[in-house]
């Protein structure tokens, strides 16, 4: 048996009911709470910015962003477990790309999102 947790009263039980039938399921929103958390992280971001230009080696991707080819090799993992890359192997070369044109709409979407409200927060 469910415990309730709120204290509130419900006021427009037809809202409610009409909502909670379109929400989605709890495992799909620990899905993408999960591909957001590795979205969240500084230098996957700048990693999939430089992979939305071109596809890239994770040894350029380490020249590119100053950091070793082990540390970009770890967050390469990472994003191709949450499919927001792919890679292809060309003789002893891995390449790294995006995933799909998705993972571009979201990034190319935040920046939009972000250039909006910068005259709100200026120094974001």
């Amino acid at each position: 048996m469910a415990t309730k947790k709120s204290d509130c009263t419900p006021m427009f039980l037809e809202s409610i009911e009409q909502v909670r039938k379109n929400m989605p399921k709890d495992q799909e929103v620990d899905q993408v709470v999960s591909f957001y958390k590795v979205l969240g992280d500084k230098t996957r971001l700048r990693i999939l910015y430089a992979l939305k230009e071109q596809e890239m080696c994770a040894g350029d991707i380490a020249v590119l962003l100053d950091m070793t080819k082990s540390a970009v090799s770890h967050q390469l993992a990472v994003m191709r477990n949450m499919h927001q890359i792919k890679s292809r192997r060309e003789g002893k070369n891995v390449f790294y790309s995006l995933d799909d044109e998705h993972i571009v709409d979201i990034l190319e979407e935040a920046l939009v999102h972000m250039a909006h409200h910068q005259l709100e927060y200026p120094d974001a």
